[in-house]
């Protein structure tokens, strides 16, 4: 469902070196949910809250849900990356990492956790981190078929394992 509670804030950006700081509106979907927060100002990533407590499986994935949508502005992606302590102390990664929010959804932004553990469910306490969100400036790509390529490569096709191990 689109919510049109936006306001059309267009990647309004402020930066004080080294670090730029963009405006991304936030809405809450469930009153009880939080807004995104850094832990450190240095953080690239912010930290994304479950809204409900989860039973995740032996080596099951479940969906969680934050209770926020985000206005990401055009020209910027918001990639969902695991959080190092989930996956050390839990076992518990993004299924699909990076998960990728394009600026044009504007639903609620969930989660897809895996349970890497294969023995031992898992649980997620409303109010736990559960992945962090990076933002990016995104460059589209204009394709062109070719026959063969203009320039030379040390690596030509070689891939897996062609560095060794």
């Amino acid at each position: 469902r689109r919510h049109t509670r936006f306001r059309n804030v267009t990647g309004v950006q402020t930066c004080a070196l080294p670090i730029c700081q963009m405006k991304i509106e936030v809405i809450k979907l469930n009153p009880e949910a939080i807004v995104p927060t850094y832990a450190h100002e240095t953080d690239a990533g912010a930290d994304l809250y479950a809204i409900k407590n989860v039973t995740i499986y032996a080596k099951e994935k479940a969906v969680i849900e934050t209770g926020i949508a985000i206005n990401i502005p055009q020209g910027y992606v918001g990639f969902i990356t695991p959080r190092s302590g989930l996956a050390l102390n839990k076992s518990l990664t993004v299924l699909n990492s990076p998960g990728t929010i394009d600026s044009g959804y504007q639903g609620e932004i969930k989660v897809i956790l895996l349970n890497t553990d294969p023995w031992k469910e898992k649980y997620i306490k409303k109010n736990d981190r559960i992945a962090q969100i990076v933002f990016q400036k995104i460059e589209k790509a204009e394709f062109l078929l070719s026959e063969n390529f203009n320039n030379e490569s040390n690596r030509s096709d070689n891939g897996f394992g062609s560095t060794g191990n």
